[in-house]
């Protein structure tokens, strides 16, 4: 199948752009449709990469709204892990088709999640057309490394065999959640295999006391006596970093995910130190956490706080340019988080964006879709060249909302 997308607005210029086994073949001003082709009139919308969602735990969306007032570890102590100790596949597939729906909808074609089940999140990412890194959470807090072991095994044979659009991960919760012993497996294990590993950390500034007082060491100088800080590495919050811990995160190439929205929900008490990381060299990506602790998994919307923030936080209105905002959004500044260049010969993923919306319709395009947009100025979300939402629509939506919600009921949520 080809599809093709005539009257496109690109930096000022109209463009068409055809997609040929996945990726764009042409584009530019002379490009048109041809016989065959399943063509998107575009009639002038806006037409930008697509966001990377680089921290999320999908099925989650099933416990939006619960336990909104809480700190992190009661948070997750009382509200989150006795239910979760419930859930069954069939929960976590629903939860994360809702998921992928509402991240389709809002411009995310790309996410990287963190959750239990990751069969089930693997047959909604694959079902709903988007593109996911996935890791089942690995604990040994109240069991042992051999039981982490089996667990990571498991998690990675349930992703085998998926395809092209979906990457394996492994995921380990956090360093107050695993030991130090199955920490350093798991950075053998990513080494040997190649893959990827997500874990959170310097999320609050308890973790990097404790981290201290255990460990005599600040907590990504931690990870990296263990073997686990490298260019496969993603740590997602890092609210906590010092300048040193920065300098060794760019050195060994890992990547910071900031997480905005669920840290301020969830008052950790400070904000990712942005103009340093940027300073160290450090790869760079924006997350929405789960909808748990967001409760949105709307980056455009999150993508506005992260900037915000970065010149609050510095009392300094130039901390942060609306183009390098951006830039992290789309995953552009984080090699690992997989970016996707609007040229020939890259993946056919891409928006379109309501050229009249009000947030839109006025002002320079890049700081609208930073300080003004939400997803809803989205129109049309394409990935390897399949439009999985037109006109604001996705097929199926009001199922999915509906099996979702049956989902959380019979969980008690």
């Amino acid at each position: 199948m080809t599809l093709a997308v005539t009257d496109a607005l690109l930096g000022g210029e109209r463009v068409g752009v055809r997609c040929a086994d996945g990726v764009i073949a042409a584009l530019g001003p002379d490009v048109a449709a041809q016989a065959g082709d399943e063509v998107i009139d575009a009639a002038g919308a806006h037409l930008v990469p697509p966001l990377v969602n680089g921290h999320t735990h999908a099925a989650m969306t099933l416990f939006r709204g619960s336990g909104g007032d809480l700190p992190l570890m009661p948070w997750l102590e009382e509200k989150i892990w006795p239910v979760e100790a419930k859930l069954d596949e069939e929960d976590v597939y629903w939860g994360a088709r809702l998921a992928c729906a509402e991240m389709i909808r809002s411009g995310t074609t790309r996410f990287w999640d963190m959750y239990w089940q990751p069969g089930a999140t693997a047959r909604a990412v694959e079902e709903s057309g988007i593109r996911a890194a996935i890791g089942a959470p690995l604990f040994d807090l109240h069991g042992t490394p051999a039981d982490l072991r089996e667990m990571a095994e498991r998690g990675l044979e349930a992703l085998d065999g998926c395809g092209p659009r979906i990457a394996p991960a492994l995921a380990p919760h956090a360093i107050y959640t695993v030991s130090e012993e199955s920490l350093r497996w798991i950075g053998q294990l990513s080494a040997e295999r190649g893959l990827p590993v997500q874990i959170h950390l310097s999320e609050t500034e308890k973790e990097v006391q404790d981290c201290l007082a255990e460990h005599r060491e600040r907590p990504a100088h931690y990870l990296d006596r263990l073997g686990l800080l490298s260019e496969r590495t993603i740590l997602a919050h890092g609210v906590w970093l010092d300048p040193e811990e920065l300098a060794l995160i760019a050195e060994r190439g890992a990547t910071v995910v900031s997480n905005p929205a669920a840290n301020m929900k969830l008052a950790v008490g400070g904000a990712f130190p942005y103009p340093a990381a940027k300073t160290a060299g450090v790869n760079i990506g924006l997350g929405t956490d789960g909808a748990g602790s967001n409760d949105s998994l709307d980056l455009l919307a999150d993508l506005k706080l992260f900037a915000l923030i970065q010149k609050h936080a510095a009392a300094d209105p130039t901390a942060i340019e609306a183009g390098e905002a951006w830039a992290v959004a789309t995953g552009a500044r984080a090699p690992l988080l997989g970016a996707t260049p609007l040229a020939p010969g890259a993946p056919a993923d891409f928006l379109l964006l309501r050229p009249n919306d009000p947030e839109l319709g006025i002002g320079e395009l890049t700081s609208d879709l930073v300080y003004a947009a939400s997803g809803a100025a989205v129109d049309t979300t394409v990935v390897a060249g399949k439009a999985l939402m037109r006109d604001g629509e996705i097929g199926g939506l009001d199922e999915i909302v509906a099996e979702a919600a049956e989902r959380a009921h019979r969980l008690g949520l």
